[in-house]
């Protein structure tokens, strides 16, 4: 179904607008991982509740966690249409390494039809596209099509650590037919996709210690353990020489593809070496056994996110590092617990402390388990009759290697399915330097979710 000629001109004529606000909200830095940031964190949820109200008669309020506040709002005007809940996230990565951004990552800088800030791709423009919809909706047909509830979250980016407690604790406020992430991102610019699978995500913190002090490398190396050394040996131990994580019973729950989903995968476009071009690697490495496509949506992983010790500035400092630090997460498949997964983690680590060191871990404060919506979901099939009106060809079915946590929360919580129906795109450096949005995807998200909306409130879609 059609939206009504007045809602696409009037997400037309407001183009510059909406963009101007992106700008605004992008200039915020809402950093969760920093308590640095704890302001700018408020300022951001009052901004986008500012925005939520200002869209039309959105019953809006700010509700606290015990981190940053959730901006919930809804509309129910709609009897006997399905209620959709929105999900988006108005917090950020942090923007280091400062030094590799083109421009500072909190002033906006519009450069060749792509805007440049932290946050603009994951989450700020995408999670603006439904909100200028609604009012959109609002300003010209004086409804909505569908009942709509929002939830925007400020804590996605340190892994939702309230987001549990907080489905849990308000079943009722956020009941719906079906969630709809404005989070997510589709695989590739060249042509539209749809997530149907996510990873989920297990964590953990290790410190290796010796002496009880840095100690001059001349007057003891050679007679006290060094922890760096210690730590990147402990580290190795971790896959064997092909890849595949070496952990005792890290792939016992995992289950093998179908023979059929592993053609479908097969049969996907995808060219390796524009990959490796893409991310500037000479090869692929993992998992033997594997297509590069399955390795990166549908095994587990364990990945080494950050090693650090000793003297780092510049010229020398000769000393033994006291300490020795590494952070690791592991990106899980449909089975495996985040928390068993850590145990096992944890107990390799601990069968495996170098001579003349002292290990310590710290769990990571959360986890994810994966999640995946049926293909023969009618909101997805709604989602891909938009995408196609939009960009005239169906779109490809794909997996994603990231985590989502709301996916399996609403699905364990509620029993709710997630279809991800995000415009932003995974070569858009998010969470690295530069990261940027294309102001084509912003238009054509206003686009897609406003005509995604009237299909979910025909017959068809229910």
């Amino acid at each position: 179904m059609t939206p009504p000629d007045s809602v696409l001109e009037c997400l037309q004529s407001n183009r510059d607008r909406i963009l101007a606000e992106l700008v605004e909200l992008a200039s915020i830095p809402s950093v969760s991982t920093d308590p640095a940031h704890a302001a700018d964190m408020r300022a951001a949820a009052g901004w986008v509740a500012g925005k939520l109200a200002g869209a039309g008669p959105f019953a809006v309020r700010t509700i606290e966690t015990p981190h940053n506040p959730v901006v919930y709002g809804e509309w129910l005007g709609a009897p006997g249409a399905l209620t959709v809940l929105v999900y988006g996230h108005y917090d950020v990565q942090p923007a280091d390494p400062l030094e590799k951004w083109h421009s500072p990552p909190f002033v906006p800088m519009l450069r060749d039809g792509r805007l440049y800030a932290r946050g603009v791709s994951d989450d700020k423009g995408p999670m603006l596209i439904p909100i200028k919809v609604a009012e959109a909706f609002f300003k010209t047909a004086g409804a909505l099509p569908i009942n709509v509830k929002c939830m925007f979250e400020g804590e996605e980016e340190i892994g939702s650590p309230s987001l549990d407690a907080f489905i849990r604790d308000h079943q009722a406020l956020l009941a719906a037919d079906v969630v709809i992430s404005a989070d997510g991102a589709m695989w590739r610019i060249d042509e539209p996709s749809l997530t149907v699978a996510s990873r989920g995500l297990a964590g953990l913190e290790i410190t290796l210690t010796a002496a009880g002090k840095d100690l001059h490398s001349g007057r003891h190396g050679g007679a006290i353990a060094n922890p760096l050394h210690a730590m990147a040996q402990l580290i190795a131990s971790l896959h064997d020489e092909t890849g595949r994580v070496a952990v005792a019973g890290f792939y016992d729950r995992v289950q093998e593809l179908p023979e059929n989903e592993r053609a479908d995968l097969a049969a996907l476009p995808f060219d390796e070496s524009t990959y490796l071009a893409q991310i500037g690697a000479p090869a692929t490495f993992g998992e033997p056994g594997y297509s590069t496509l399955e390795r990166l949506w549908t095994r587990p992983t364990l990945e080494v996110n950050g090693m650090w010790g000793g003297y780092q500035g510049p010229g020398s400092k000769t000393v033994i590092p006291s300490e020795a630090h590494a952070k690791i997460t592991c990106r899980l498949v449909p089975d495996q617990d985040p928390a068993e997964i850590v145990a096992l983690v944890s107990k390799h680590l601990e069968a495996h402390i170098p001579p003349g060191t002292r290990l310590e871990i710290t769990p990571g404060d959360h986890g994810a388990r994966a999640a995946r919506i049926p293909s023969d979901h009618y909101a997805l099939a709604a989602a891909s009759e938009a995408l196609e009106a939009v960009y005239g060809v169906k779109p490809l079915v794909v997996r994603m290697g990231g985590t989502v946590p709301i996916s399996e929360l609403f699905q364990r919580r509620m029993g709710l399915e997630t279809v991800f129906f995000s415009f932003s795109t995974a070569d858009e450096d998010y969470h690295a330097p530069n990261e940027f949005f294309r102001v084509h995807r912003l238009h054509e998200g206003l686009e897609a979710w406003a005509r995604y909306w009237m299909l979910l409130g025909s017959e068809r879609a229910r």
